[in-house]
């Protein structure tokens, strides 16, 4: 399979690394020669600086959309016109422009899209959902996912400022770069209904994108929750919790574990002293480390371009994502509530 690589920054050397320890090697890169990481390993591979060009030249199979996310859709539409599988990087986008005509150039040519959310490869969020679906938790009641990290410890090799996660004109910003809870939220409860959001620049960092944000979903279930972004907090944290009528979900991606605190079936018949919840907790496989996530994307990427499977995360799910965190930015300008219309 012929695969074509457009950016080679951070995520687009991860899949290329990945693309190779997988026995992919035909491989062409697409570069405007702007990254900042060191030009070793790129050495012997066909380079393309013209996208047009390189699609005629060498008539990829797929292709890996990794360039900054305000420019994602100038690679994805072309690259669905021409038939190619594209594994299209989170965000989908910074706007809802053109998405429509992406999706049309997809159905028209047969492409097929899948959505670089890796979270949902997770092994410990998985056994989450399949808790969920089966009831345990009884009817889910809360959420609350804060992820928080500290913008430049991301890259250490380039200047936090001129990276695409902290500049407006690339699509930055917080709640588009971690944008995972979003989808993942999505992916474990349902359809979110309605968004209040706070999100503005507060710490010092030198960026022109909010760096914190305080989002509020509602659930078409009719639970409701929260998420808590920002670019500034030391050590990092990524947590989820999920509180149902029967028990609790509490995961943590430090160490992937997930824990579950149930309560028994019959503890509404005790009257004075209520029965301690059994506890249990689910672990990774052992040796799972960061990159297997992307592992796992890349090998579902490779065997959807053979048409062998369908997106886990399709378009549409990428699009959704997208309009939550529109939603987000918009509730803040106008100061209200914003409904989705799904």
């Amino acid at each position: 399979m012929k695969i074509l690589i457009a950016g080679l920054g951070s995520i687009g050397r991860r899949h290329m690394r990945n693309l190779i320890a997988l026995g992919e090697t035909d491989i062409v890169l697409f570069r405007t020669r702007k990254a900042t990481m060191p030009e070793d390993e790129l050495a012997g591979y066909p380079v393309e600086t013209d996208f047009g060009e390189a699609l005629r030249k060498h008539k990829p199979d797929a292709v890996i959309v990794a360039n900054p996310t305000a420019l994602h859709l100038d690679v994805a539409i072309p690259a669905a016109e021409a038939g190619c599988a594209i594994l299209l990087e989170k965000p989908v986008s910074n706007s809802l422009e053109r998405l429509d005509i992406l999706e049309k150039a997809a159905q028209k040519s047969g492409s097929k899209i899948l959505v670089g959310f890796q979270f949902r490869y997770h092994p410990t969020l998985n056994k989450a959902r399949e808790l969920i679906q089966t009831g345990l938790l009884g009817k889910v009641l809360t959420v609350h996912a804060h992820w928080g990290e500290y913008l430049p410890n991301w890259h250490p090799w380039e200047d936090y400022r001129q990276s695409y996660a902290a500049r407006a004109d690339l699509g930055g910003g917080v709640i588009v770069t971690l944008t995972h809870p979003l989808d993942y939220l999505r992916f474990l409860l349902g359809e979110v209904e309605s968004i209040w959001s706070f999100n503005q620049h507060l710490s010092s960092l030198e960026i022109d994108v909010e760096d914190v944000a305080e989002i509020g979903l509602k659930f078409s279930s009719g639970a409701i929750g929260g998420v808590h972004l920002n670019y500034f907090q030391r050590p990092p944290v990524h947590r989820l919790e999920i509180v149902g009528t029967s028990g609790t979900l509490k995961w943590d991606n430090a160490d992937g574990v997930l824990h579950l605190q149930k309560m028994p079936a019959d503890f509404g018949s005790y009257a004075a002293q209520p029965p301690d919840p059994v506890s249990e907790s689910f672990s990774p496989p052992e040796g799972f480390e960061r990159n297997q996530l992307f592992i796992s994307q890349t090998r579902h990427f490779i065997e959807m371009a053979r048409g062998e499977s369908r997106p886990i995360c399709s378009l549409t799910d990428g699009v959704c994502a997208l309009q939550m965190a529109l939603a987000a930015y918009e509730s803040q300008k106008t100061e209200k509530l914003v409904r989705l219309n799904g």
